[in-house]
């Protein structure tokens, strides 16, 4: 994950950005458990929403994008967009909230593998080891330890505010994230400012102790 510069500060963010859909509705609530895993509200054993292809076309490559930002794998990523889009799949989720309930998933369940280091450690050592060489390899190392020194405190933030980084981040608006979310517009600029703020503490506090 790449640091930008947000008014002055250091803020997360990563691989490039996606171009905003529509994301509309109380999405949060029905995106995560209370311990941050998405969930879903059955339609029926087996049953399958007339609309997921429709959903796919449309928010996919969000999704994928969204993921990538807090994973910095393209594979990892995809993963996850199959995940999300499976859970959605037999979702009751109204059609008109999907973008919205589809982001957030992502980035609850991209935060999930980040959190769980699952196969990150593995694939990094492949993407290392099979890279192209790089004319100085001594710059490569630190911007991939830099990479993964933000990932790491973004996956120790409140899960909230990684959420609304990651959305913003990924080109949502403020108003798309203040819908998938279930915040206000006005908000939003708060929400993501203390994000930042939380994100550089994480970094200086572990800069220090190492």
């Amino acid at each position: 994950m790449d640091v930008v510069r947000h008014g002055g500060s250091a803020a997360a963010a990563a691989l490039p950005a996606v171009q905003p859909g529509e994301g509309h509705g109380v999405v949060a609530r029905r995106a995560e458990r209370k311990d941050g895993e998405v969930m879903s509200s059955p339609l029926g054993r087996g049953a399958v929403r007339s609309d997921l292809e429709q959903a796919f076309r449309t928010a996919y490559p969000r999704v994928v994008a969204v993921a990538a930002r807090v994973l910095g794998s393209r594979d990892e990523a995809e993963d996850v967009a199959q995940e999300v889009f499976l859970t959605f799949a037999r979702s009751s989720v109204p059609a008109g909230e999907a973008m919205g309930w589809l982001s957030v998933a992502a980035a609850h369940t991209a935060l999930n593998h980040l959190r769980s280091g699952r196969r990150r450690a593995l694939r990094e050592e492949a993407a290392d080891e099979g890279g192209a060489v790089c004319p100085d390899i001594a710059d490569t190392v630190v911007t991939l330890d830099e990479r993964r020194r933000v990932r790491a405190a973004l996956a120790r933030l409140p899960r909230r505010q990684a959420v609304a980084l990651v959305l913003r981040h990924s080109g949502l608006s403020y108003a798309e994230v203040a819908a998938a979310l279930d915040l206000s517009p006005g908000s939003v600029g708060t929400t993501v400012r203390r994000a930042e703020s939380a994100l550089r503490k994480e970094l200086n506090r572990h800069a220090s102790s190492e």
